[in-house]
Order: structure tokens, then sequence, then C-alpha cells
């Protein structure tokens, strides 16, 4: 069995919240933990746990399967996944569109 990779698990966490520009005293008001713990996770000093990976994945609004994405044995079923909640968000022309667009991709 493959260690899981909490070295990537907390890049990924870190890039999402620099990219939504939230700051780390944000998602630990919204995690209920402290700054510090979120700084420790995002700089690999500590192991996130699977309750504070939750609340974390909820503050900065994504789902916890695009975290781990890289630790599954397939991972694109993931990431299909994640392209069918994105999809879902947009009216149906767009939805449509985006649809031409993939197959014009193929």
């Amino acid at each position: 069995m493959q260690e899981i990779n909490f070295e990537n698990i907390a890049r990924k966490l870190k890039d999402i919240r620099v990219s939504k520009g939230l700051t780390q005293e944000y998602v630990a008001n919204m995690a209920d933990v402290n700054t510090s713990h979120i700084s420790n996770i995002e700089n690999n000093r500590v192991k996130i746990s699977l309750s504070t990976l939750v609340h974390v994945c909820n503050a900065l609004d994504v789902t916890v399967d695009s975290i781990l994405s890289d630790e599954y044995n397939n991972p694109v079923s993931v990431l299909e996944h994640e392209i069918l909640l994105e999809v879902q968000t947009f009216p149906l022309e767009t939805q449509k569109q985006i649809l031409k667009i993939i197959r014009a991709l193929h």
C-alpha cells in the first residue's frame, strides 16, 4: 500500500486558497481551527486530519475528491466528476456550447 502524499495535499490546499484570494485566517475560522494550524498544514509540518480536511474543503468550496484525486488508483473518474459538477452550474445553453467544444476537440 502506498503512503498518502500529504505534501501534495498541502500544496493543493494552499494553491486553491491563494487562487481564491482567501486568507489562512478565513479558512481557519471556517474550519474551526487556529490560523497557525492552517499554516502548519500548508507547509506540510503536520498531517491534516480527515475532519479538518472536510472543513477546509468546505471553506474553499472544493470537494475532498479534488484534493485527494492523486491518491486514487483511477483519478480520471474523479476528474470526470469534477468537470460534471462545474458544468452543472452553467445555464443549459452554455452547457450545450461546452458539449460542442468537447466534441470538436476529439
